[in-house]
């Protein structure tokens, strides 16, 4: 409620009870506001959270690393570099820039995909090395493009999308990108038990049944499907799929698929309090990842501090 009043054009609750109820006369600005641009942001922001989280959480699991986030198998590196080529090749419509981050999220996984199988190894260590090194290299050709980018035009608007923000999110960018994200997010709730699996010894997932190979592959297109339709509208955005599992596990105090989900509604509580905050906090509005890595970084700290004194214990 609070994410749909806040902004320029502020809307008070009773104008948005009469928009549902019918009960009122609301101003056609203000129901154009609402439907158009408004409720849009609102769920855009609830979905990304939602998906960054859970993605995240699922690759903590699946990698047994607490540093896992959807960063580690290159899905945003992808999509930066996928966003930076068409602006500097297409000349930089949102539509174009949209396309170019989803196609370079996903050419991304399918490229550590295609390096684990090369190597012969399937374990968790090879994904996050083969993810490192497609990283490096999308970001390798990133600098390249901004070396020969235009100064005043090109080069802002590659940084600009790199911070995040969903001040141009519109009821049919929501409508075009949620599909997918919903098609990732249920993917990951279908597969629930063999993310618990995954998460134990590769060898005691074998004996209970699982097919450790197709099944990590699987999960992670599925993820990489939620982030890349999210990222591809918004930009990049910072340390969600990161804090929101951490919170999620001190919060729950356990290890199964329901921390999973929390993590997914950690990650929609803090993006759309980020959001009600960049639009507020200065005369313009601010980038989402600015706001998303302060608000992140003391829940890491803590984070650090709690796994300290557990071990002291």
């Amino acid at each position: 409620m609070l994410s749909v009043c806040v902004g320029k054009y502020p809307i008070t609750v009773d104008e948005i009870l009469n928009i549902i109820t019918g009960a009122g006369r609301v101003s056609d600005m203000t129901r154009n506001v609402f439907f158009t641009l408004r409720l849009p942001r609102t769920v855009m922001a609830m979905l990304s959270g939602f998906g960054l989280g859970l993605a995240g959480s699922v690759f903590q699991m699946l990698f047994k690393n607490p540093l896992a986030s959807p960063d580690i198998i290159g899905v945003a590196s992808g999509a930066n570099l996928g966003a930076a080529s068409a602006i500097m090749l297409v000349g930089g419509s949102m539509a174009a820039v949209a396309g170019g981050a989803f196609a370079g999220g996903i050419l991304a996984v399918m490229l550590v995909m295609l390096l684990v199988r090369a190597t012969g190894t399937n374990n968790t260590s090879t994904y996050v090395l083969s993810g490192i090194i497609i990283s490096a290299c999308a970001q390798a050709a990133i600098m390249i493009l901004k070396f020969f980018a235009d100064a005043e035009n090109e080069l802002a608007a590659m940084d600009f999308w790199a911070m995040g923000s969903f001040g141009s999110v519109t009821d049919a960018k929501l409508t075009a990108v949620m599909p997918i994200c919903l098609f990732g997010i249920a993917g990951i709730i279908t597969f629930r038990r063999q993310i618990f699996l995954l998460s134990l010894d590769e060898d005691e997932a074998r004996m209970l049944g699982v097919r450790v190979k197709l099944m990590r592959a699987v999960l992670l297109s599925f993820s990489t499907l939620a982030v890349a339709s999210v990222v591809s509208v918004t930009g990049l955005i910072s340390f969600i799929g990161l804090i929101a599992p951490h919170i999620a596990k001190l919060a729950a105090k356990r290890n199964s698929f329901s921390v999973c989900v929390l993590s997914g509604l950690t990650g929609s509580l803090v993006l759309l309090f980020a959001d009600c905050l960049a639009r507020t906090l200065a005369s313009a509005e601010l980038p989402i990842s600015i706001l998303t890595t302060f608000i992140g970084v003391p829940f890491l700290v803590l984070f650090m501090s709690r796994r300290k004194e557990g071990k002291r214990l």
